[in-house]
């Protein structure tokens, strides 16, 4: 994943930053984890993984 996108990119419930961990994009506050497809980030809330 390029940097500069996780730079831009955030989280779409919490608005905190975003990591990559492995195929995923994993938010830094509430813990969702957002699938990537084909190298592209699928940041909608209905997709996500919720860590509670």
């Amino acid at each position: 994943m390029d940097k500069e996108l996780l730079n831009i990119l955030a989280c779409p419930v919490c608005k905190a930053s975003v990591e990559a961990v492995s195929n995923k994009i994993v938010c830094k506050k509430c813990g969702r984890k957002y699938p990537v497809r084909d190298g592209i980030p699928i940041m909608l809330e209905e997709e996500a993984e919720n860590n509670e």
